[in-house]
C-alpha cells in the first residue's frame, strides 16, 4: 500500500478480496463514461473465477478519502517475456481502466504511477482498447517506452432504428432488407426479454443454439467448454439484473428458434453471442436481419450513441454499411524492460503482416473462382 496525502493506493491480489470489491467498483463503473460492459465487476470478477490463476491477480486500486476513484484489473501472465494484461482474455472484446470522470485529470497521474511502480519487472500490454477508452489517457501520461500498435476490427453503426439504418443502404440491398424484414413479420416471430431468474437457463438454452448453429461450419471451441457456460451464467444474470446486458429468445409458432445476448453501457451495445436453430435457414430467414432488429431497437430507444457489432469482418455485418473502428493495443514499459517491449511489438507487428497476407490471398482466391 501507498499513501500520499489524501491518495492511497493498493495492489489486489486476492481473488476473494476482489468478489468482495463488488459494490464500489459498481459505483466506479457507473462514473467512468467509457467503460464498457466488460470493465464491470459481474464480468470481470465472474471471469477470474472461471479463468484465473491463482496468485497471478494485481488489480490496483486508487481511492481519495477513502472513496475509489481509479482502477487497473490486472493479471500477470508469466513466460519468456512476462506482461501484465488485462482481465477477460480472449473472450473479452474490449479493456480499459476506469477512472472517475469527476477527479480523472487528479487520478490518471496517481494510477500511472501505480502501474509504474509494477512495471519494474513486466511489460503492461493492454489488448483491445478503444480510442475513447480511459486507458488512452494513462498512455498519454506515461514516462517510460511506450508503443500503440492496431489491434482487432470492430464494425460499428449508429444507434438509430431499423428503418434508419435501412434507410442508410443503397436502394437495391436496402429493398432486400426491407423484404427480409417483412419475412420475419409474416412469419410471427415473436421476441421475449428474458427476467432475470431465468437468466442461466436461457443461456443454457442460447448455447446449444450456438452449438447446433454452428455444427457444420465449426464453432469457436471455447464456447463449448464449461468454464465458458459457468462465466456467462454467473455474470449474465447480475448483469441483467445492473441494466448491463440483456437476454432475447424468439419464438415461431411457440417454439424457440433462436436466442441474443446483448451487452450494455452508456456508451454502446452490442449483440456479444446467439444461437440459432438451424430450421431458420430451411425457413429462409436472414438471423442477422432479426437480431439487428432487435439490438436496433434497444440502443435507439435507450440514447446510447453506437450499436456496435464488435469484433471481426464477418461479411453479414458488411451487408449493413457499418464502420470499421480499430481498437489498440497498449504497451508500457520502464527502462529496464525496454527491451522485452520491443520484442513484443516486433513479434505483434509481424503476426499482423502475416494476417494481412492471409486474408489479401484469400480475396484473391475469392475473385479468381
Amino acid at each position: 500500500m501507498t499513501r500520499e496525502g489524501n491518495w492511497e493506493v493498493t495492489v489486489c491480489r486476492d481473488g476473494g478480496a476482489f468478489g468482495r470489491l463488488g459494490p464500489e467498483w459498481a459505483a466506479l463503473y457507473r462514473r467512468c463514461a467509457t467503460a464498457t460492459p466488460f470493465q464491470s465487476h459481474s464480468w470481470l470478477h465472474s471471469w477470474w473465477v472461471s479463468y484465473g490463476t491463482p496468485g497471478t491477480l494485481r488489480v490496483v486500486l486508487v481511492r481519495r478519502d477513502g472513496a475509489l476513484v481509479a482502477a487497473a484489473p490486472l493479471r500477470l501472465a508469466r513466460g519468456p517475456l512476462p506482461v501484465l494484461t488485462h482481465l477477460g482474455g480472449a473472450i473479452t472484446d474490449f479493456s480499459d481502466v476506469l477512472v472517475d470522470d469527476a477527479c480523472a485529470d487528479d487520478a490518471v497521474p496517481v494510477l500511472t504511477g501505480a502501474l509504474g511502480r509494477l512495471a519494474r519487472t513486466a511489460v503492461i500490454d493492454l489488448r483491445e482498447v478503444r480510442a475513447e477508452a480511459a486507458a488512452q489517457r494513462v498512455y498519454a501520461c506515461w514516462r517510460g517506452p511506450r508503443r500503440r500498435l492496431p489491434d482487432s476490427v470492430c464494425m460499428e453503426l449508429p444507434a438509430a432504428s431499423i428503418d434508419d439504418l435501412v434507410a442508410r443502404l443503397p436502394s437495391s440491398r436496402a429493398q432486400r432488407a426491407r423484404s427480409k424484414l417483412r419475412r420475419l413479420d409474416k412469419l410471427g416471430i415473436e421476441e421475449r426479454v428474458v427476467p432475470p431468474a431465468e437468466v442461466p437457463h436461457a443461456l443454457r438454452r442460447l448455447l446449444d443454439l450456438h452449438q447446433r448453429q454452428w455444427a457444420d461450419r465449426g464453432v469457436t471451441p471455447e464456447h463449448l467448454r464449461p468454464r465458458f457456460a459457468e462465466h456467462l451464467q454467473r455474470a449474465v444474470r447480475s448483469m441483467v439484473e445492473s441494466g448491463d446486458a440483456m437476454v432475447t429468445e424468439f419464438r415461431m409458432a411457440g417454439d424457440l428458434v433462436a436466442a441474443d445476448l446483448t451487452l450494455m453501457s452508456p456508451l454502446l451495445s452490442g449483440g456479444y453471442l446467439y444461437g440459432a436453430d438451424p430450421v431458420l435457414r430451411a425457413s429462409k430467414v436472414d438471423v442477422a436481419t432479426l437480431l439487428l432488429r432487435n439490438g436496433a431497437r434497444e440502443s435507439s430507444t435507450s440514447g446510447r450513441a453506437t450499436l456496435s457489432l464488435l469484433r471481426g469482418r464477418e461479411p453479414y455485418k458488411s451487408h449493413w454499411r457499418p464502420e470499421p473502428v480499430v481498437n489498440q493495443r497498449l504497451l508500457l514499459a520502464r527502462r529496464r524492460t525496454a527491451a522485452p517491449l520491443l520484442l513484443l511489438a516486433g513479434y505483434a507487428a509481424g503476426r499482423r503482416r502475416a494476417a494481412d497476407r492471409l486474408r489479401d490471398r484469400a480475396w484473391a482466391r475469392r475473385l479468381t473462382t
